[in-house]
């Protein structure tokens, strides 16, 4: 399934964003504001570890969508309820199954507030990350569509240099970029590749 490069212009639909940090919400925001859709923010991120960093890429959150105009919802924190849903997949690397059922629980809370507050659209700001499998991105959001009956707009932000202008607005914005995706696994993944490269 191949994702959208570009969505039709939007009436002032209703669009619920899912967002785990300021950076790679803020050219997902700015794009689909000029296409004339009405984007609240959602920020959930319950594989975010440890709590410290997950303050910080909430206040960033916080920050941005002052900046920016945007309203923001912040879901409910629960990062034991992440930890047993990803029990016994500790050692697996980042790209797999783990972060399949990662994408699936936080889109699920997503698209069900979606329909539960009356949006006409949910999506999602992790496809604005080359590291990151778009395809199941929409592959699960697709079957979210049919289970809550709000629609999902696709839109794959990485194209047409979305994540390029995404770093350039962090600058212009002053916001904090984080170095690692977010659970303790991925932490502790990046941490170790660094210390390769410069040893």
């Amino acid at each position: 399934m191949k994702g959208n490069t570009y969505v039709p212009i939007g009436n002032h639909e209703k669009v619920l964003m899912h967002i785990c940090c300021a950076p790679d919400a803020s050219y997902p925001f700015l794009y689909l504001k000029g296409r004339h859709y009405d984007v609240t923010g959602f920020f959930y991120g319950p594989n975010i570890h440890p709590l410290r960093e997950y303050e910080l890429r909430l206040n960033e959150a916080c920050k941005l969508a002052q900046i920016v105009g945007m309203p923001l919802i912040e879901g409910e924190y629960n990062i034991n309820k992440w930890f047993e849903l990803t029990k016994g997949l500790e050692n697996e690397k980042e790209g797999e199954k783990r972060c399949y059922l990662c994408y699936e629980e936080r889109l699920d809370v997503t698209a069900k507030l979606a329909r539960g507050k009356g949006f006409d659209y949910f999506t999602t700001t992790i496809s604005i990350s080359p590291h990151k499998n778009s395809e199941w991105v929409f592959e699960i959001s697709k079957r979210l569509e049919e289970k809550y009956g709000v629609r999902f707009l696709q839109v794959d932000f990485k194209k047409h240099d979305g994540f390029k202008y995404s770093i350039v607005l962090s600058k212009f914005y002053g916001l904090y970029r984080q170095d690692y995706c977010g659970c303790t696994y991925s932490k502790i993944e990046a941490d170790a590749y660094r210390k390769s490269k410069n040893s």
